[in-house]
């Protein structure tokens, strides 16, 4: 029987790529990308020719699963992108980096982008000690990322310390403590964190 698990899992085997939607287990063996690196279903390890178009569209495609985020999202993300000064792939992912559920995954407060959003959904997530409620809130350089108080004793919480430990953080974040971080420069992802093909995404929704 199919579990929710193997269908968040199987946006990986689609893309091709590792979109680390599942957290720790992403890291572990047991990763169906590690088991299974071919596209789901019955027909998944037969050779197929995709055109360019098709390329294009299987990159959009994860970008969107990397983010959790509907199609209509992305297009707008694109189109302010396109419209601000610099490079239009380097400002997209910019605006995606910066949205609040991101920035709590990065800091290792969320295991996942999904788990991350759950949090923040559930209003255990502070902006300048405001509590926000909004995945896609805009963070900006300087605004102060936390755990409401209130909450931190909260089950989900308990292996949190670890977690914190654990995670890299991305030169634009800064740790303050456990509960909380800063965003200390403009969101931005290394070459190597980029796990889909920006121009790709670009051409696609250029045409």
């Amino acid at each position: 029987m199919s579990t929710a698990f193997d269908h968040v899992c199987a946006r990986c085997r689609l893309a091709g790529e590792k979109l680390f939607l599942k957290g720790e287990k992403c890291f572990t063996p047991k990763c169906p990308m590690v088991r299974r690196p071919y596209r789901p279903g019955i027909h998944g390890q037969k050779r197929r020719t995709v055109t360019e178009y098709g390329k294009q569209l299987r990159e959009k495609q994860a970008l969107r699963a990397m983010y959790g985020i509907r199609e209509r999202q992305l297009r707008g993300y694109f189109s302010e992108a396109r419209s601000q000064p610099g490079i239009t792939a380097e400002v997209l992912v910019s605006d995606l980096e910066s949205r609040l559920d991101n920035v709590v995954f990065r800091l290792g407060f969320g295991a996942s982008r999904p788990h991350a959003r759950q949090l923040v959904h559930h209003g255990l997530v502070t902006v300048n000690g405001r509590r926000v409620d909004l995945p896609s809130y805009d963070v900006n350089p300087g605004d102060l990322i936390g755990i409401k108080e209130s909450k931190r004793s909260k089950p989900v919480f308990t292996s949190l310390a670890e977690r914190v430990r654990s995670q890299p953080l991305p030169s634009w974040l800064e740790r303050v403590d456990t509960w909380s971080g800063k965003i200390i420069g403009e969101p931005r992802l290394e070459p190597h964190e980029v796990p889909v093909d920006l121009r790709a995404i670009v051409e696609f929704y250029s045409r």
